[in-house]
């Protein structure tokens, strides 16, 4: 089991470490995978909207410079060759796209390794909530303070959206806000430390209290449905 530092929403340091979820956390770091990753997510990036123009496409050259023989020089059919100058590019990019879809079962593990790595490197934190009440950007950076990440380049994951908490990092450069659902390997591995709210990792296990509290529920409501057969008979 993998421990993380926990710290309390005013940034005070709590004894206990927080165990983090063996099903996320889980100790593996896939490189290759990792490269792949963040080789696919720069890729999607990109617009492909480079393009050149070929011989073809450049304007003149409809005519022979000049005449084969004779004039000493070597022979030419056109001023737009790609080694004329104003002539057309050789081999020049063209408009394509670089979009590449990795297999969901890769993305989540690129995505474990990435949160693993940090783990590893004890460059993961836990705080219990991460609210404000209004957008500030000194609470933000006097939370960073207490958490020792002062000037790191951090990625703040919260449980589910929180614009003030959004707004309040905003205007720091070496600050990123996600909900923890959106973060992917590439986020991740671009921060040097994570913050992550303690209820972003206890969400799954909240839900499945909750879905072992329905069937008792349902259970107890039983006996009502059968007492309505007896009021007709007597009837």
């Amino acid at each position: 089991m993998i421990n993380a530092p926990q710290y309390s929403a005013a940034g005070v340091k709590r004894a206990d470490a927080f165990a983090l979820p063996t099903d996320l956390f889980d100790g593996t770091v896939n490189e290759d995978v990792l490269h792949q990753a963040v080789k696919s997510f720069l890729g999607n990036q990109r617009q492909g909207t480079h393009k050149v123009k070929t011989r073809a496409e450049v304007s003149g050259g409809g005519r022979k410079p000049y005449k084969q023989k004779g004039t000493g020089r070597a022979r030419q059919g056109s001023n737009r060759a790609p080694h004329w100058r104003g002539g057309g590019i050789a081999f020049g990019p063209s408009p394509r796209s670089y979009r590449t879809e990795l297999p969901k079962k890769v993305r989540q593990l690129a995505r474990r390794s990435a949160f693993n790595a940090r783990a590893r490197e004890e460059m993961l934190h836990i705080v219990d909530t991460i609210a404000f009440d209004a957008p500030k950007t000194q609470d933000m950076l006097a939370l960073m303070a207490k958490l020792g990440l002062e000037g790191v380049k951090t990625l703040i994951l919260t449980s589910g959206s929180k614009p003030a908490v959004y707004l309040s990092a905003r205007n720091v450069p070496h600050l990123t806000v996600l909900p923890f659902a959106d973060a992917s390997a590439y986020d991740i591995l671009r921060a040097d430390a994570l913050v992550i709210e303690g209820a972003a990792l206890g969400g799954d296990l909240a839900a499945a209290d909750d879905g072992e509290d329905a069937p008792k529920a349902k259970k107890k409501a039983a006996p009502r449905k059968k007492a309505a057969p007896k009021t007709k008979e007597s009837e």
